[in-house]
């Protein structure tokens, strides 16, 4: 999508994430475009004048003019600004702008060079000085944060486990939940999977905030919050735990995927929604689909990963036929050279010992799940 601005006249945004970042410069554009990758909670808009033809498969916006026109836009439509800018244009571009702290976006600059993130406004409110930490924590930057408050070191709810890749299932329960631990309530996290480095303070975790092995141990201490860190949907008697709670769905399921030529996207989306429905897992979690070097520019598997953000990683046969499996195939090592598809494609990219699904054939698609163990 390309923007066209013009003087007076304000652009319609239509945010898909709740930040964004805006890149003006050749070395910014790229740091941008490396750093959106890993922040899928972000959208991004760049000049049009560096445009590299992958934009529309990335969801990357556009932009012709000054900056300064997109920022009244931006202001209305997320909770966060990124821009890699110089600090004093930034400044000088908001100011006309500010309204008050319980209102205005935070503010985040992150140099040309990726060095230093500089939380500029709304700091606490806002959130900016916590995704300043976040995003340096992703770049192995300099975060610059000034406010004198800011020495309570907790966790950010709405940016938990971000560097991570992981996303909310649900934003309704943010804002009680963000007041509960920064009030010091009692506050239970309860993680079944995901990677565990997210406590990234040089001190321990506060005592008001407590790790429970199940969520039934949480359910039975009976905090004021919760944070659930999983893969899986709750069971019925679960769920009470997510009246004061934000459930949060780390990228972790692996799809081994063998399917027909010419098979469609749909065709194989409606197998992958089936089958983890049927697990009970979380289309938010899946962070990959595996198969066969063979199957790279078959059209269905481009398109499902691109629609989803999803990686999509093929093997030779030859590594395909390194991995023990439960039952190779005479059939198919005769049409693709290897012994089977989803099954060890599944778990080469996971390293998991055991599959949830081992294998199973639906129409043209045969279909492998694993989780990652961090």
């Amino acid at each position: 999508m390309t923007l066209i601005l013009a003087e007076g006249k304000q652009v319609k945004i239509e945010p898909k994430g709740t930040y964004v970042i805006v890149a003006i410069t050749k070395h910014g554009v790229e740091l941008a475009r490396n750093f959106h990758a890993k922040f899928p909670q972000a959208d991004l808009f760049y000049m049009s004048k560096f445009e590299r033809g992958d934009e529309d498969g990335r969801d990357i916006s556009l932009f012709e003019g000054n900056v300064r026109l997109l920022l009244p836009s931006l202001f209305k439509s997320y909770k966060g600004i990124i821009m890699i800018v110089s600090l004093g244009a930034v400044v000088r571009m908001v100011a006309p702008l500010l309204k008050d702290k319980k209102t205005d976006p935070g503010i985040v600059v992150i140099d040309d060079k990726g060095e230093n993130v500089i939380s500029v406004l709304s700091g606490h409110l806002g959130g900016a000085n916590e995704l300043t930490r976040e995003i340096a924590e992703l770049l192995g930057a300099r975060s610059v944060i000034t406010t004198a408050s800011d020495v309570q070191k907790t966790i950010p709810v709405d940016l938990f486990g971000s560097r991570f890749g992981w996303v909310w299932e649900s934003a309704e329960k943010l804002t009680p939940v963000s007041a509960a631990v920064v009030n010091e309530e009692q506050v239970a996290i309860i993680q079944e999977s995901g990677e565990k480095e997210w406590w990234t303070y040089d001190r321990p975790l506060p005592d008001t905030i407590k790790v429970y092995p199940t969520i039934d141990d949480a359910l039975e201490a009976k905090p004021n919050a919760a944070l659930v860190v999983t893969h899986r949907n709750l069971q019925e008697s679960e769920q009470a735990i997510l009246q004061n709670g934000v459930m949060y769905r780390p990228k972790v399921i692996v799809l081994g995927i063998g399917c027909n030529r010419g098979t469609s996207m749909e065709e194989i989306d409606q197998v992958i929604q089936e089958t983890l429905s049927e697990l009970q897992y979380s289309v938010k979690s899946v962070k990959a689909i595996c198969s066969i070097d063979l199957k790279k520019d078959e059209e269905g598997l481009i398109a499902i990963s691109q629609k989803n953000n999803w990686e999509f990683i093929c093997y030779s046969a030859d590594e395909l036929n390194r991995v023990s499996i439960d039952a190779p195939s005479d059939t198919v090592f005769k049409y693709t050279g290897a012994y089977g598809v989803s099954e060890p494609a599944a778990r080469l990219y996971s390293g998991a010992d055991s599959l949830s699904l081992t294998k199973k054939k639906s129409g043209n698609v045969t279909i492998s799940v694993a989780v990652i163990i961090h």
